[in-house]
């Protein structure tokens, strides 16, 4: 089968296309003809950092987690799909996990489920990991319609979906931007937007909240914005973070009476636990896009698997508005 690989870590340019062995289907796992994949930060980071990170596969590797597919086979084990099904999910490109930039792949079924009908193979591939991501870090965090949210990052690949997700659930829910075509975007998704670059914490904790503060934060930007999410939580309210290695003062943290809610949604791919609740909550998001109540965005511009490396180089230059996707 077609594949791009990386025999050494580093820049865009790593990937080579090659001709490997079509993997073959085992006990609890299912063959998935491979439609279209999405590029995530982390998808570049294991590219570019390799060896420095504890969840990269050994070389030569196959990168790629989020894909759209079709199953080809079945194997022992597996009662919920058949061949023909169009499933979608994140499942692989680290650890011993094959990854998605192939023709074909062997994906657990706990880790997958059917496809969105309403959305194409490009657009479905785009929500696995942001999407489960965005679930688990509201579910935590304790999301329902008495919420006042605010989703940092809000037109990103996790934001976007974060926010359409709050306002399912009921809640009143802003947005940070970091300029008109941003706060466009988020505005068009249903939520407040608020410009980080021309509003203060200060300012817009005021505006919108009479100063009391947001109950529920979702932080998908990190770092040093930690300290932003901190002073935009309301007394006892939650703190949902995908972007947590930091060092970081927790005083204002302890003072607040606040909750912290670090979601790492790779854990049951890399230590094989609870993989069925990645199952679970894809049905779960695939009910609630087939409702219209979730849309992914994509990024204009489009890909094919030999051009993976500029797929790469979009998302890091950081002009892609909505997720980068591969057609395979």
């Amino acid at each position: 089968m077609k594949a791009m690989i990386v025999n050494n870590f580093g820049s865009e340019e790593v990937f080579e296309a090659a001709n490997v062995e079509k993997p073959q289907v085992k006990s609890g796992y299912v063959l998935i003809k491979i439609a279209a994949t999405s590029v995530n930060t982390v998808d570049t980071m294991i590219r570019a950092m390799g060896d420095d990170l504890p969840i990269a596969p050994a070389l030569p590797a196959i990168l790629g987690m989020d894909f759209a597919g079709t199953v080809e086979a079945i194997g022992d084990a597996v009662t919920n799909f058949a061949v023909g099904d169009e499933v979608y999910g994140c499942a692989g490109g680290l650890a011993d996990l094959q990854g998605t930039l192939a023709e074909f792949m062997v994906a657990d079924a706990q880790l997958i489920a059917s496809k969105p009908k309403n959305l194409s193979m490009r657009e479905a591939a785009a929500l696995p990991l942001v999407a489960i991501t965005a679930y688990e870090g509201l579910m935590r965090a304790n999301i329902n319609k008495a919420k006042k949210v605010l989703v940092h990052g809000g037109s990103g690949g996790v934001g976007h979906v974060a926010l359409q997700l709050a306002k399912y659930f009921g809640a009143e829910v802003y947005a940070t931007g970091g300029g008109k075509q941003q706060s466009t975007l988020i505005e068009q998704l249903g939520a407040t937007a608020i410009n980080y670059r021309t509003e203060t914490v200060t300012d817009y904790v005021a505006k919108h909240t009479d100063g009391v503060g947001f109950d529920l934060v979702f932080d998908s930007v990190g770092g040093d914005n930690m300290t932003n999410s901190f002073e935009a939580a309301a007394l006892n309210g939650h703190i949902a973070s995908t972007v947590a290695m930091v060092n970081l003062d927790l005083s204002t943290a302890h003072f607040k009476g606040l909750s912290l809610h670090v979601v790492f949604m790779l854990i049951p791919m890399l230590h094989n636990q609870k993989r069925s609740e990645h199952a679970h909550i894809l049905s779960e998001l695939t009910k609630i896009v087939e409702s219209g109540h979730l849309t992914p965005v994509l990024d204009e511009q489009r890909f094919s698997l030999a051009q993976v490396g500029q797929a790469h180089a979009r998302l890091s230059s950081g002009k892609a508005m909505g997720k980068v996707v591969v057609e395979i």
